[in-house]
């Protein structure tokens, strides 16, 4: 059933191809011909610029107490590349979507008026696809209502990343990283110079849920605040309205930090002597 799905695909699109179709309109039936439903086939689709992510996991292993009590700034990473599904959870913990009616998000937001952006940098080869394939290389905007990635700029991006973000190592050895833009004008729209203070708030919240999600997952991250913003925003292609205010690599950890309840009752009840 699959195998001739794909064939009828495949012959749609070579027939399309040779019909002499303006490359957008192509472009965009190719994406309505590929799409398949988030429960089919691995649970993402992948057009020319659009990546339909698979849908994000409401349940885990790990609880809220032991993700608390094992993040860690990490900045040590193994060479082994992230999943999809990986992928697709850290941002969805970032900024997706919990509620339907209003579209309210994981990160609490002043007003609801949610002034950022998430994009991903993908280096390439580093985050591989359910078929063994890898996701194509250069930078994306998450769009939380559809959980889907665009891409904004094609291409290796990690060497000029890792330059702008002052040759910092762990930019260059890591597999994806997230980089939050705001556009205060959301917020200050309606809260004046006062919503400024409002979305460094929100950035903050959104920082956090990146560190205990991928703590859950038994990924690394560490939160960088140290770079050019201006430079940053033009790697990843933002428009010049958005200002640059986290970077945050995304691997596999070479370490990982676990404490016992034991030992954490030891350090208090030293600490009330």
């Amino acid at each position: 059933m699959v195998s001739r799905r794909f064939f009828v695909i495949s012959l749609l699109l070579s027939i399309l191809s040779s019909m002499l179709i303006p490359p957008a309109i192509l472009g965009y039936a190719r994406r309505l011909l590929t799409f398949r439903s988030p429960d089919t086939y691995g649970g993402y689709a992948i057009g020319d610029d659009i990546v339909d992510l698979p849908l994000p996991s409401l349940t885990g292993l790990v609880s809220v107490e032991e993700a608390l009590a094992s993040r860690r700034s990490i900045r040590e990473y193994l060479p082994d590349p992230l999943t999809i599904v990986e992928l697709s959870q850290i941002l969805w913990a970032s900024y997706g979507v919990t509620e339907f009616r209003y579209g309210f998000k994981t990160t609490p937001s002043a007003g609801a008026t949610y002034p950022l952006n998430v994009y991903v940098v993908v280096y390439p080869r580093s985050v591989v696809l359910g078929n063994l394939s890898y996701l194509t290389e250069g930078s994306y905007i998450y769009i939380p209502e559809a959980h889907r990635l665009k891409l904004v700029k094609r291409g290796d991006l990690s060497r000029e990343l890792y330059k702008a973000c002052l040759e910092q190592e762990w930019i260059l050895r890591a597999k994806a990283v997230i980089v939050i833009t705001a556009i205060y004008e959301r917020t200050t729209r309606r809260y004046g110079d006062r919503g400024v203070r409002y979305v460094w708030i929100e950035v903050g919240h959104a920082g956090q849920n990146i560190y205990l999600q991928a703590t859950a997952l038994q990924l690394a991250t560490v939160a960088i605040g140290a770079f050019h913003d201006n430079w940053v925003r033009e790697v990843i292609g933002a428009p010049v309205n958005e200002h640059t205010l986290y970077v945050m690599p995304i691997a596999k950890p070479a370490w990982r930090h676990k404490i016992t309840r034991e030992q954490l009752a030891s350090y208090i009840g030293k600490h009330r002597l």
